[in-house]
């Protein structure tokens, strides 16, 4: 049997280096992207395998739903739900619309079309979501000096990680794998489109960050964070959350109370 994935943000950078490495690998596609021509040269250009192009704006209600039904009616193997948009400013500044277009993208639609994969999924014993993120999901406790203050884009990229957690535990025994992607800065067209040049930062490949994604799925990881050499990191991160969490009382903490 043929596998099948749907790659959003499928034009450019990340997703059409998923897009290539998958057709390479035999899987058939349903691509996703904004800009019909790119996906139509795609398809021109992989003959060996069976590409379906759609044209979709995953900012919009319409754009969504036309994908959710096809993550809904299809076998997918694996959904990989990479498109974004940057719109890098202080919220204050952040018109209505851009913030509509960000959460639309980057939090409503992934929540929605792994929604509409994830029964298929599990009642076929298999499947795999990979949600693309980035390293600055981490960034939250960053002073202005260090970071350049972008709540929202970030505070998506860290929905996207929890997420991606949360629903990895809930899916334990079913065959359905889920994982995080956090790159840090990739040498994609996606800050260029934005009017942001960042090409004077050292880089990563696209082609790097698929490389690492499929790597630590054969490895288990549900956070991959292709450019931190020691994972360790990470796992202290994810035990520092635990503790936490695990450190609630139903008594009032001794430094909220009035002396």
């Amino acid at each position: 049997m043929s596998r099948l994935a749907l790659v959003t943000g499928a034009t450019s950078g990340i997703g059409r280096a998923f897009a290539e490495r998958l057709a390479a690998d035999g899987y058939d596609l349903v691509l996703v992207g904004r800009r019909k021509e790119r996906l139509d040269e795609f398809a021109g250009a992989h003959p060996e395998v069976d590409v379906r192009a759609v044209t979709a704006d995953l900012s919009t209600s319409d754009g969504i739903d036309e994908v959710a039904r096809i993550c809904a009616t299809e076998p997918l193997t694996m959904l990989v739900n990479n498109a974004g948009v940057a719109h890098y400013m202080p919220l204050a500044e952040l018109p209505a619309d851009k913030a509509a277009e960000l959460v639309g993208v980057k939090v409503l639609a992934p929540t929605m079309l792994t929604r509409a994969a994830v029964a298929g999924m599990q009642e076929r014993g298999e499947g795999t979501i990979i949600n693309v993120s980035g390293m600055i999901a981490f960034s939250g406790p960053a002073p202005h000096s260090q970071m350049p203050r972008r709540a929202v884009y970030g505070g998506s990229l860290a929905y996207l990680v929890a997420l991606s957690q949360i629903l990895s535990a809930e899916l334990e025994g079913t065959g359905v794998r889920v994982q995080v992607v956090c790159p840090g800065v990739v040498a994609t067209e996606f800050h260029e489109r934005q009017g942001i040049d960042m090409s004077a930062l050292p880089r990563m490949a696209a082609d790097d960050v698929v490389t690492a994604s499929l790597r630590g799925l054969e490895l288990g990881e549900t956070v991959c964070a292709p450019g931190v050499e020691d994972a360790g990191l990470l796992d202290a991160v994810f035990q520092a959350d635990l503790t936490a969490f695990g450190a609630q009382s139903p008594e009032l903490a001794t430094r909220y109370r009035s002396v």
